[in-house]
């Protein structure tokens, strides 16, 4: 769509009077928007509340908006809705306003129908709808959106560890004096529930809370236990494909990816797993989280596996920081097991796996739920077509896995007996009882922190605190000894102080 400019004000071309166009061509020149800048609010000037809740702390494409053209112009012209360029310029090249992208090779210039010009789009956000030079991103500046200030949301009433005690105070002290703050806590530690009085906290302030994590599987795990303690909040768990995903509620449940759409409307951030591909590792991401949190916000960290630089700022005293290194029922981390397998892949290449994998298969499968980690998704077929001579139900699962959610859930359900599984599921899904082994464990993407995660998967219900995970390997890297030296550490340092039995 075209846009033009009349004296301070901006107009869509299907909104501009033609005729008056062809009177006078000088007084509709089209569109800059580097001078862009909203219009004096109309105090008197009957707003749509149905544009207010969708739009409030939101940064939106026209397309994404359920309203006319009409009536979303006729808020702009009235000072409540305000137009950016979504692609602009720079002395070096382009920046992308959702996203800032600023790589030369992340932007393409085209033939754009809308506009009739060369025009230049963001491919690094593309998934989240197209944004170029003449598309403009919708922001509401009008009234805010208030939230109830909910008195004792919180109905947990359970018992937290004295590690986890620490924690959550600290997450109280971050929510209430809008300050940053990690959580360094062991997989299995409790982390949901160290949150859980700092989100209380918030919300009986009238306060908007988000939870974001890098991964889909996560937001799934989340949501209905933060329902479950929170039932009197309006919450939404928001990830590609989300039902949920145009809800305007006081505690949003959200990939990372999916704040790209929110703006200065979070009172509190609390970033899951902040360590985590594909967070850790793209800067847009941090983008969207910078700018989906209030100018003044309090920012929580949580991981089990802090990067090196952010031990350093720990142990300098530069980064505020709470460790917990015990699980919330008292008992050590299983310490992972190396097991030597030969040459894995020459077995693959034969239609078999090495014998002392399908030995701990055999053993386990159908009396306790297995994962079994690889390396690549070519590999998850090449496992499970071997491993269903022995059961038909045995499946493999990886991010662009359609069925992913469906056979997650089967497998929790027991209908699943082996999930084959890339490091997708690394994070944030415990199932009772889980025994677990990784193939081809010396292979580069298993990092220490991504074997830290996997082992972590052991273990974590109080009824089944004990548990195997197996690295099977052809030759033993770094990464494998750190973390079981990682793993080690922790529980040293856990009896130590008092922490597990």
């Amino acid at each position: 769509m075209r846009f033009y400019q009349q004296g301070n004000r901006i107009v869509p071309d299907a909104l501009c009077d033609k005729a008056r166009l062809q009177m006078n061509p000088l007084m509709l020149s089209k569109l800059s928007f580097s001078s862009l800048s909203s219009l004096s609010l109309n105090a008197s000037f009957l707003f749509s509340s149905s544009l207010q809740s969708y739009l409030h702390g939101k940064r939106l494409l026209l397309d994404e908006l359920p309203f006319s053209l009409e009536t979303i112009h006729q808020h702009y012209e009235n000072g409540y809705v305000m137009y950016e360029k979504g692609v602009y310029s720079t002395d070096t090249g382009y920046c992308c306003k959702r996203c800032g992208n600023t790589s030369s090779h992340l932007f393409c210039t085209y033939d754009c129908a809308r506009c009739h010009a060369a025009c230049t789009y963001c491919r690094s956000c593309i998934m989240m709808g197209r944004v170029s030079e003449c598309t403009p991103l919708l922001r509401w500046i009008g009234p805010a959106v208030s939230y109830p200030a909910v008195h004792d949301p919180l109905v947990w009433r359970g018992t937290l560890s004295e590690g986890q005690q620490r924690a959550a105070d600290e997450v109280v002290k971050a929510v209430l004096r809008k300050q940053s703050c990690l959580i360094w806590a062991v997989c299995g530690a409790g982390k949901t529930e160290v949150l859980f009085k700092g989100i209380a906290c918030a919300v009986s302030k009238g306060e908007r809370v988000c939870i974001a994590t890098p991964r889909t599987d996560v937001v799934l795990e989340l949501v209905p236990r933060i329902k479950e303690a929170f039932p009197s909040i309006n919450i939404a768990g928001l990830y590609g494909g989300s039902k949920e995903r145009d809800s305007n509620v006081q505690l949003v449940i959200s990939t990372t990816h999916q704040l790209l759409r929110y703006y200065r409307t979070f009172d509190t951030m609390i970033i899951d797993e902040v360590d985590a591909f594909p967070y850790s590792a793209d800067s847009s991401l941090q983008y969207a989280v910078a700018g989906a949190c209030k100018e003044c916000a309090a920012l929580i960290y949580l991981t089990a596996t802090p990067s090196e630089q952010w031990k350093r700022e720990i142990k300098r005293g530069k980064r505020r920081a709470v460790k917990i290194p015990a699980r919330f029922h008292r008992y050590p981390l299983p310490v992972p097991i190396f097991c030597w397998c030969g040459n894995w892949k020459r077995h693959l290449g034969k239609s078999k796996i090495p014998d002392n994998v399908l030995r701990w298969v055999a053993q386990y499968a159908g009396n306790k739920p297995l994962f079994l980690f690889v390396p690549h998704i070519r590999t998850i077929k090449e496992v499970v077509d071997i491993l269903k001579r022995t059961d038909s139900r045995i499946e493999g699962v990886h991010a662009e896995d359609p069925l992913r959610k469906e056979k997650v859930a089967r497998f929790r359900n027991g209908d699943i007996p082996v999930l084959v599984t890339t490091t997708i599921l690394e994070r944030g899904v415990t199932v009772p009882n889980l025994q677990v082994a990784v193939l081809g464990a010396e292979n580069k993407i298993f990092t220490e922190s991504a074997l830290v995660q996997i082992a972590g998967r052991v273990g974590r219900s109080s009824q089944a605190p004990f548990g195997e995970i197996i690295f099977f390997h052809y030759g033993k890297t770094k990464g494998m000894t750190a973390a079981r030296e990682h793993i080690i550490r922790m529980n040293k340092e856990a009896k130590e102080k008092g922490w597990i039995v």
